[in-house]
């Protein structure tokens, strides 16, 4: 059958209708998946259009399956990081809702006073497994939307399940119809879709949860979930890695509407963010992340790296404040003791900072030629330097007028007098065997030795 389609305006066939393949032993593409081996990326060739939705945007995780992996919140805690999200998302909601745990006293308390801020963004929506107790949960409590788990491919049918496809499809639409009946969205999370059998499985189910969405009259979202990072943005990629496969897949053939779609994914292959944008530049209006990139494993995409992958796609911040993420990382680092790796984009210490003399002596002519971008106007984080063997005179000038925060009529050079008596000492700490890069308070106290009372009042 041809149709018209509402998105390219052509004539499109629509006589594409897969079947459950109800298979007695599970496919475990071994030919792609063999365990004894690095996963194999197979291409097939066939390229899908690029369809970048009218808007996107960041749907969080934080407070799930970020709070799976490290020692769980306290209710302040959770409340602290709503604020945080909500103040990094911006007036218009571009992170656009988070999810809740609600199985214990302490989860449900955490829901209930960030539910009472009244904060229009994010939006509060939960996560339950796929079982009629866990849904009385989200029922009880009023939640317009709930997650629910979905797992899809055959290592999890069979393997973990237990059950035939036939079962667990039978067994998932169960759960989703008593969401329909109280009138809650549920939002299926199709777990491992990147090891599923697409055609055999993944899309049959979904176009069943499609039947009843349009039945029940209330939305059924789609997350598509890159459980262990096998996604690959490879232009003519094969199923089931292809992410651009996927999201073309579940629109061309199971027509969810991209509001209605949603990627994640996580870092096992260090994918995660480039996955997310090929997500989001394929048809997938939302992206789910977890601050500081939190969760299972390697982590799930950072959500402050897609604020950054959001405004250069769309060339405005559109509303979010960035500089909240160098709050937010300080709240980790001091407030919850989480250990940020140095070198972690935007949020690591070491993220713009340099020990190497060269790349000094260019900050100190101008910081545009070894920044990134203005951190300091978007992170509120000034390019720094750390002293070591390799800083030079540039290194420890430039070091001095940032720690010291001169102005810029204030400023040293290379070659005033403390900077060379400041380099001479440095010199001879590592012509004694020294390894490591000097600290801020080492360096202070000798300047004060140098140059008594210059910088007192500094």
């Amino acid at each position: 059958m041809l149709e018209i389609s509402s998105k390219t305006n052509l004539l499109e066939q629509k006589s594409y209708k897969y079947s459950l393949q109800d298979i007695p032993e599970p496919n475990l593409q071994r030919d792609i998946y063999g365990y004894e081996s690095v996963p194999k990326v197979a291409f097939n060739h066939r390229r899908v259009p690029i369809n970048m939705p009218e808007e996107i945007w960041i749907t969080d995780t934080s407070l799930r399956d970020g709070q799976q992996s490290v020692e769980p919140y306290t209710v302040k805690q959770i409340v602290d990081i709503y604020k945080f999200l909500s103040r990094l998302g911006g007036p218009y909601g571009i992170i656009r809702q988070t999810e809740f745990f609600i199985y214990s006293k302490k989860d449900r308390e955490a829901l209930e006073q960030c539910r009472s801020l009244d904060l229009k963004f994010p939006e509060i929506t939960t996560w339950i497994r796929a079982s009629k107790e866990d849904f009385k949960l989200v029922r009880d409590m009023g939640i317009p939307e709930t997650g629910i788990l979905v797992s899809c491919s055959d290592y999890h049918i069979f393997k973990k399940m237990k059950m035939t496809r036939k079962q667990a499809l039978e067994h998932y639409l169960g759960t989703v119809k008593d969401a329909f009946a109280a009138g809650v969205v549920p939002r299926c999370h199709l777990e491992d879709i990147t090891r599923a059998d697409f055609y055999g499985f993944v899309v049959p189910f979904v176009n069943e949860l499609q039947a009843l969405s349009q039945e029940a009259g209330i939305p059924v979202k789609i997350r598509a979930c890159d459980t262990m990072g096998y996604g690959i943005p490879f232009t003519e990629a094969a199923l089931p890695r292809s992410v651009a496969g996927i999201i073309y897949g579940l629109q061309h053939y199971s027509d969810v509407p991209s509001e209605h779609l949603e990627w994640h994914g996580h870092n096992d292959f260090h994918k995660a963010v480039v996955n997310a944008s090929t997500a989001w530049l394929y048809g997938a209006c939302a992206v789910n992340c977890s601050l500081l990139g939190i969760g299972e494993r390697t982590g799930n995409i950072p959500l402050e790296a897609m604020v950054f992958e959001y405004a250069s796609l769309r060339g405005s911040m559109d509303g979010m404040d960035p500089t909240v993420i160098t709050e937010i990382a300080d709240y980790f680092r001091h407030e919850i003791g989480y250990d940020i790796p140095v070198m972690s984009p935007f949020i690591g210490r070491n993220f713009n900072v340099t020990r190497a003399g060269i790349h000094a002596d260019g900050l100190l002519k101008d910081e545009e030629i070894y920044n990134i971008f203005n951190t300091k106007k978007l992170l509120n984080r000034s390019p720094s330097v750390q002293i070591s063997k390799t800083s030079g005179l540039a290194g420890i000038a430039y070091w001095i007028n940032e720690a010291y925060h001169l102005p810029e009529d204030a400023q040293i050079s290379k070659h005033d007098p403390l900077v060379c008596s400041l380099k001479e000492w440095v010199d001879r700490q590592y012509e004694d065997g020294r390894q490591t890069v000097l600290s801020n308070k080492e360096l202070e106290d000798r300047i004060e030795e140098l140059a008594p009372g210059r910088f007192r009042n500094l």
